[in-house]
């Protein structure tokens, strides 16, 4: 990047605070006390984001006289669920792509098994009350690329010939840039039902609060430590006290699952994002987007854009970054180089916004898995369930999986339980240096088709057939 170009971007980023914009909302709550001592339950649920506390509202849903137990090791919504960007999808498969590609024979019942979720997920935020900024605005897959342009369309009509392009529309460059106008945008395919956009942190608080109204003791700032059986249910013992439960359900994605053997399938990959001030009424004009769509480019190495309530842009998305041994550090949350970047991508796709500023520029991790959507299992004879490795689609996806864990404690036969997607797991990451040098590999791998009009090499399409992958 050249000297000039450097300072032109990064000016935009001079004020910028290192901080997740949703987390700085002055309705964030307060912390419930930690545990101290004993507590006895029937279901704890160990996880304060969406996995957790989804799983704990529809518990007391489904039976109000169930005793729940929360813990969460720091405060409701702090890691993934409340810095993302706030994409509420429909799918439970990472796009319809990836579920075509992986469960060809199910795909009709996972599509209408999340449009069924989303519309639970829009109902329970009237039904509670949740001020979480919840708009069913749909998304445009946009491509910048002619390439991208020719294989959305025919991505297009291959859904149209399956039954499965219901409520989605293809828009050629002049139809895509009259819903948003950018001059990089050539062709888009806009999904109109199958996406809402919320206030993630907000909606991770209202879940909280609805969860605290049902009769759900919520412990924050109590990590849990070790997990045991203990007589006909299981123990957990926390820093100053501990759990007993009949049944567990494990919500902790990223961070290390309690069943040791879980903890292969995930590895976690950094993304980060940029926030801008509020746009004015002429500087949104400039660009269109009246009808506040989320917005993604069709890239391997994509972006991910929204409006949020006050009109600024959240432009996230493009790294994804895997430290050596998959750790998980305060410290990866800030990346500079990364923002820099982000920046200058941001103001080739608006020119029209010169002059606009960042407010905030934030990362966190994000539970990866070698399928891209979420998995799920049981252990201890089925006292315990978990579901990770939502792969950055889990805003709406962790509510289909609570029911999951739900059913797979009490032991039900349900069309979830029965699904090949929650009946299989993917396939695991290998140990370091493996892991590392497969993922550096896939990733200049990536970069490099998007370079060459999308042509995938020997290792992605290697990759391909094995049903492997990487991504954020």
């Amino acid at each position: 990047m050249a000297p000039s170009a450097m300072t032109r971007w990064t000016t935009s980023l001079s004020e910028a605070q290192p901080v997740p914009y949703w987390l700085e909302d002055p309705g964030r709550p307060h912390p419930e006390p930690a545990l101290t001592g004993a507590e006895t339950c029937d279901l704890l649920v160990v996880g304060g984001g969406y996995s957790g506390l989804w799983t704990a509202l529809i518990a007391k849903e489904r039976d109000p006289q169930r005793d729940v137990v929360l813990l969460e090791g720091r405060e409701a919504g702090w890691a993934a669920s409340g810095r993302n960007g706030g994409f509420c999808a429909a799918s439970l498969t990472h796009g319809l792509a990836n579920g075509v590609a992986r469960w060809p024979d199910e795909i009709h019942k996972l599509q209408e098994l999340g449009a069924r979720n989303l519309d639970e997920i829009e109902k329970a935020v009237a039904r509670h009350s949740l001020d979480c900024d919840f708009e069913r605005t749909g998304e445009i897959d946009v491509a910048t690329e002619t390439y991208q342009a020719f294989e959305l369309r025919d991505w297009y009509e291959e859904t149209v010939r399956r039954g499965l392009a219901e409520d989605t529309e293809f828009l050629d460059g002049e139809a895509v840039r009259e819903q948003v106008d950018s001059p990089t945008f050539v062709a888009g395919l806009y999904d109109r039902r199958g996406v809402a956009l919320v206030h993630p942190a907000k909606l991770a608080w209202g879940l909280k609060r609805a969860c605290l109204r049902l009769g759900v003791r919520i412990y924050e700032r109590t990590p849990a430590l070790t997990l045991k059986p203990y007589g006909a249910g299981m123990a957990v013992r926390t820093p100053y006290g501990r759990v007993r439960a009949r049944r567990i359900a494990l919500g902790t994605n990223i961070f290390p699952n309690l069943v040791r053997r879980v903890r292969s399938y995930t590895v976690p990959v950094y993304d980060y994002a940029l926030m801008t001030e509020p746009l004015s009424p002429d500087r949104l004009a400039s660009i269109g987007w009246s009808k506040r769509q989320g917005l993604g480019d069709s890239a391997n190495q994509f972006h991910y854009f929204r409006l949020s309530a006050d009109n600024r842009i959240l432009w996230g998305g493009y790294d994804a970054i895997y430290s050596y041994g998959g750790r998980v550090r305060a410290e990866y949350d800030d990346r500079p180089e990364t923002y820099a970047k982000l920046a200058e991508h941001f103001f080739g796709c608006f020119p029209q916004l010169e002059g606009v500023r960042f407010t905030h520029a934030w990362g966190g991790a994000i539970d990866t898995c070698s399928r891209f959507s979420a998995f799920f299992g049981t252990a201890y004879r089925e006292r315990v369930a978990y579901a990770a490795g939502y792969t950055g689609l889990g805003v709406g996806a962790t509510r289909f999986g609570a029911e999951v864990m739900l059913d797979l404690l009490a032991g039900e036969r349900t069309e979830r339980t029965e699904l090949e997607m929650v009946r299989k797991k993917p396939l695991p990451f290998p140990p370091e240096p493996f892991a590392w040098t497969g993922i550096a590999l896939t990733k200049w791998s990536l970069a490099r088709a998007d370079a060459h009009d999308g042509r995938r090499n020997l290792w992605l399409k290697t990759m391909d057939r094995l049903g492997l992958g990487f991504d954020s």
